[in-house]
């Protein structure tokens, strides 16, 4: 018999039923890594159900927890198991530095459909169409979170819940709704685009019900999104730079619609 701590592949298996391969991508049953201390961390805070956590290091991971995040302690200590590095390695698409691993169900389509939904908003949509960059679109759901924004949707054929995005969100997935759909399936409300040759943006007071929409890096803004816009605009930039990177556009603007919000 194989036993579970020498099968990488064995321990998901038994502790939280995955039929996956340990290769990092979403589970069958609607399982999602969690990779690395702070995704998990986030992820226990904002109320995800994670049923399996495993680290190389269980005594590391709870002074961690201790110094960092001592509201999740008494989760942590009820679910790390600990497991040799080999497997903990073997479960991961690249070993975090804190080793540290965790399935979390992903919540329902129908409840994130909800939430983006939901009429009146007290914070904008944010909107990536057609990204092409998943570190960068886990950078944007991290700022979402920590902005307020109702969400985050995706344009396009990029998954927001691949493995990569999700660890570059550091599970903030959890505090915000995170999804993906066509132009045509926007949520409801006005649609400020950026774009070079918009109106700027420090002239123009962004409504909590906007969708902030914000093109690719390469391409810009698509010929249907740029349709469904209601506003252009413009961040300021010094001439001769050509743009900026896609978090740091959608920080400068969460940015901008927070200081009027609370001014």
């Amino acid at each position: 018999m194989t036993d579970a701590m020498t099968d990488p592949e064995g321990v998901w298996h038994r502790l939280a039923g995955s039929r996956e391969l340990p290769d990092g991508r979403e589970r069958p049953d609607g399982h999602v890594l969690l990779d690395g201390f702070h995704a998990l961390k986030h992820a226990l805070r904002f109320g995800a159900e994670v049923p399996v956590a495993v680290t190389a290091d269980r005594a590391a991971a709870l002074a961690l927890a201790d110094e960092l995040a001592p509201d999740v302690r008494p989760a942590l200590d009820a679910l790390l198991a600990e497991v040799p590095q080999s497997v903990y390695a073997a479960l991961v698409p690249r070993p975090h530095p804190t080793a540290v691993a965790a399935l979390a169900v992903r919540p329902s389509r129908e409840a994130r459909l909800a939430r983006l939904a939901h009429l009146p908003r007290t914070a904008p949509v944010v909107v990536l169409d057609n990204p092409r960059n998943l570190g960068n679109a886990g950078a944007v759901i991290r700022l979402a979170a920590g902005f307020g924004a109702t969400g985050v949707v995706t344009t396009g054929t990029l998954d927001p819940w691949h493995p990569t995005v999700v660890r570059g969100g550091a599970g903030l997935h959890f505090a915000t709704a995170v999804e993906r759909l066509a132009v045509a399936e926007l949520p409801a409300g006005p649609v400020f685009a950026l774009d070079p040759e918009g109106d700027d943006i420090r002239g123009v007071k962004l409504p909590d019900d906007a969708l902030l929409a914000f093109g690719s890096e390469r391409s810009g803004l698509s010929p249907e999104l740029r349709a469904r816009a209601d506003h252009l605009l413009s961040l300021p930039m010094r001439p001769q730079v050509s743009s900026y990177n896609l978090a740091t556009t959608v920080a400068m603007t969460l940015y901008h619609w927070s200081a009027q919000t609370s001014s």
